[in-house]
């Protein structure tokens, strides 16, 4: 399995979660996991890309089809319940970005350019 997510044709949108997360586990990592899967499951969801290091920073990019589906992801009420405990245990501090992606292309040492790679 891919630790990146799938490249559609754009445009879709970019939700960038940067985190600072607390001293511990509290419960955290089974319920990220728990999200993960449930936003699988949302209409428009197109993929996440998701990275913590040894401080506890985290950043995960999710990426969806419409700024409607991005809204409704944030109204699920699992998400919501999770959401308000990360506030109360599993945060120190976080950060959300909702980018517009117009252009995207990568690069793969076997298969070489991807389609789109046009330089800047």
């Amino acid at each position: 399995m891919s630790r990146f997510a799938p490249r559609p044709e754009p445009p879709y949108y970019a939700v960038i979660f940067t985190s600072q997360r607390t001293e511990g586990d509290l419960g955290y990592g089974d319920a990220a996991e728990r999200m993960f899967e449930l936003a699988t499951t949302q209409p428009g969801y197109l993929g996440a890309e998701s990275s913590r290091d040894a401080s506890g920073l985290g950043i995960t990019v999710s990426y969806w089809r419409s700024l409607d589906d991005v809204a409704a992801w944030r109204r699920n009420a699992d998400h919501t319940l999770a959401r308000n405990s990360a506030r109360t245990t599993w945060y120190a501090h976080y950060e959300l970005r909702i980018a517009k992606v117009e252009r995207a292309y990568g690069w793969d040492r076997d298969g070489g350019t991807a389609p789109g790679d046009g330089g800047a």
